[in-house]
């Protein structure tokens, strides 16, 4: 397998909050956000594999600031890491408010994906360079998350992650 950058995997989603998009608060609903993000979060994990992906996990999602109705959400993401058959992808949300020229931070969150083969089973993918300051920071701590996310989920036992704890005693 080959190695890809980062940016290489680089998706931007804009979509525009519509009536039918908003709880009775006139706020995007939670659901909505995290289906768009599911599909930016997908295309990255494609860009990256040249396969197709399924949602292995979905990391919590803390939400800063609502994104009205009317406003435009901007999603971004990016892989950050690659395992065996798995990716993490990183997004940021922002919404904006065109009439007030004002941008400001939604949320973030980290989705997992796996490649498939023709027979939809797990394929390797990739391999992944980071490049920048932050897709360094992010690539490091992606193992760290990984290991959370086994544990969490009955596939590690706690004393094998060792990533995670090595931030817990002296190395």
């Amino acid at each position: 397998m080959t190695e890809k950058t980062a940016s290489e995997s680089l998706t931007i989603m804009t979509e525009l909050v519509l009536p039918n998009d908003t709880n009775v608060f006139g706020n995007l609903m939670g659901g909505r956000l995290m289906y768009w993000m599911d599909i930016a979060a997908a295309l990255a994990a494609q860009k990256h594999s040249n396969a197709p992906v399924v949602t292995a996990s979905v990391d919590n999602i803390s939400f800063e600031n609502p994104i009205k109705l009317g406003n435009v959400v901007h999603i971004q993401a990016k892989v950050t890491r690659a395992f065996t058959s798995s990716m993490e992808v990183h997004m940021k949300v922002w919404g904006e408010d065109l009439k007030k020229q004002h941008k400001y931070k939604s949320n973030e969150a980290y989705y997992t994906f796996v490649a498939l083969d023709d027979d939809n089973r797990p394929r390797p993918v990739n391999g992944l360079v980071p490049e920048t300051d932050e897709e360094k920071r992010l690539f490091e701590g992606a193992l760290r998350r990984r290991q959370l996310r086994l544990i969490l989920g009955g596939k590690m036992k706690p004393d094998d992650a060792q990533e995670l704890k090595a931030l817990f005693t002296n190395r």
